[in-house]
């Protein structure tokens, strides 16, 4: 599968790899930050963070880092649906990420150290990895402008709606 605006073969070598051996791609039907979905976030957030361990070239394991990223919100259901039953998502869904990471694939400390922790503060346990901590940082990130994102069409459209009403010039 080629990534849009990613012109990197050992990065694309990881997600195409994370894509035979999980459902990973069921994450483009859940949204998650405004348009944003799960799928599309999570790659940004392995691809930036992909991009900064490169840059400050002092992390240990690359692979641990992108799988860990990819799927550190591998939690496959609708969090704004409040009838499923889901509550404190932000807390719990790092462990139903974990849980099904675990049922699908091996993987070493470090990506379950990425998963489980990249929610922290909310999670309170610190992480314990410079390629958990960089993951942690890199969806703060992510987040934050796919919300500013939703922020600013919000403004678009109200000042569109004032303009025609003509309270506004």
């Amino acid at each position: 599968m080629k990534l849009k605006n990613i012109e990197d073969q050992y990065f694309e070598d990881l997600v195409n790899e994370v894509i035979v051996a999980t459902k990973f791609s069921d994450s483009k039907a859940f949204m998650h930050h405004g348009k944003t979905s799960v799928y599309e976030h999570s790659i940004q957030v392995a691809y930036k963070s992909y991009i900064i361990a490169k840059k400050i070239n002092f992390i240990k394991n690359l692979r641990s880092l992108v799988v860990g990223a990819l799927l550190h919100d591998y939690f496959l259901y609708d969090w704004h649906d409040r009838l499923n039953g889901v509550r404190l998502h932000g807390f719990k869904h790092p462990f139903t990420a974990l849980r099904n990471v675990k049922a699908e694939l091996e993987i070493d400390d470090i990506t379950e150290d990425i998963i489980v922790k990249h929610m922290f503060p909310m999670t309170i346990i610190p992480p314990i990895y410079t390629e958990s901590w960089i993951v942690t940082i890199v969806d703060k990130v992510c987040a934050i402008n796919e919300l500013a994102y939703i922020g600013k069409i919000k403004k678009v459209l109200k000042r569109m709606v004032l303009i025609k009403k003509g309270t506004l010039s």
